[in-house]
């Protein structure tokens, strides 16, 4: 029987894109993906990071051809993270670790992802992102170091994909009874098209540690590259630094608690010593610039530390 005044049929909402979270098959990778295309690859090993792409498929990180992807060595390229301590340490808890440290060489865990995830830092993608947190803590370590063996700590890293951003963020909790002093540092490897078009802004009048000629020292303007270059800038993190490429900003940097910079670049003879940098002319194709905390950070028993960066990709 036909009703006269027929009720109107409820209309369907569209289903809404989300962002896509997938696991290597041999659980060794996580990869992310938004809607509009940008995507984010992380290995497990390490937590590294070895991929992040705009929605048109530009890759923004480097990786050499020759990197051990398989567990094992550390990640040449990415974002290898440097835990508890930056290069040789004459720290007596960290002296007998290996150079960087043994967070970048630990299997670490996946923890799950978010989306729509308000971040702590200003002006951050807000619903448009996913969020992947990874953990590590002294009982996933295939061996205690036994400059370690005293503490005991958790860490949440979270790498977060926004639209033309990324976020890598650090939660490092003593776990344990004993205070320890640590370093930290995203040994970030950017992908550029020559080195010979890219510069360093932010940095001027600042003056830095020259590992290279030794010393410290300042420019006056912003950084080039024609030779090896390993500096340690400390600078407060509300400097704005960015990566300049053929008079353009290719990278723009918001820091959070992180103080330093590191600007590295092996240049020609000292990348012949490294044999998992590829191809030979490599050293043109990158550049590392690396924020965190070189300078040492005592954490008491019960404390967390945390510290982040935000990465516009232009």
């Amino acid at each position: 029987m036909e009703r006269s005044n027929k009720p109107s049929a409820i209309p369907v909402s569209p289903t809404i894109p989300t962002p896509q979270v997938s696991i290597s098959e041999d659980n060794s990778r996580v990869t992310a993906s938004l809607p509009t295309g940008e995507s984010v690859e992380v290995l497990l090993f390490g937590a590294t990071v070895l991929s992040w792409k705009t929605a048109k498929g530009k890759e923004n990180l480097f990786v050499s051809s020759k990197a051990h992807l398989d567990g094992s060595k550390a990640v040449r390229g990415g974002i290898p993270l440097v835990f508890p301590n930056f290069g040789p340490s004459s720290n007596k808890a960290t002296e007998g670790l290996p150079q960087h440290g043994f967070a970048r060489t630990s299997k670490w865990e996946y923890l799950g992802k978010s989306s729509s995830e308000s971040s702590t830092l200003p002006n951050s993608s807000g619903d448009s992102s996913v969020k992947l947190d990874f953990g590590l803590s002294n009982t996933m370590l295939d061996k205690i170091p036994s400059e370690w063996k005293d503490y005991q700590f958790g860490i949440t890293y979270s790498v977060t994909l926004g639209r033309d951003d990324l976020e890598t963020s650090l939660a490092i909790r003593n776990t344990g009874e004993k205070d320890f002093e640590f370093q930290t540092l995203l040994h970030s490897y950017w992908a550029i098209d020559n080195i010979s078009n890219v510069s360093v802004s932010g940095l001027e009048k600042v003056s830095f540690a020259d590992k290279v000629g030794g010393g410290n020292k300042e420019e006056s303007g912003a950084i080039t590259v024609s030779s090896e270059v390993d500096r340690v800038y400390h600078v407060d993190p509300s400097q704005e630094i960015a990566i300049i490429e053929k008079d353009k900003p290719r990278f723009e940097f918001t820091r959070d608690m992180l103080p330093d910079v590191v600007v590295w670049n092996p240049w020609i003879e000292k990348s012949k010593t490294m044999s998992d940098l590829a191809p030979e002319d490599a050293y043109k194709r990158f550049i590392c610039v690396e924020t965190g905390s070189v300078s040492w950070n005592t954490l008491e028993a019960g404390d967390t530390w945390e510290g982040g960066q935000r990465i516009k990709a232009l």
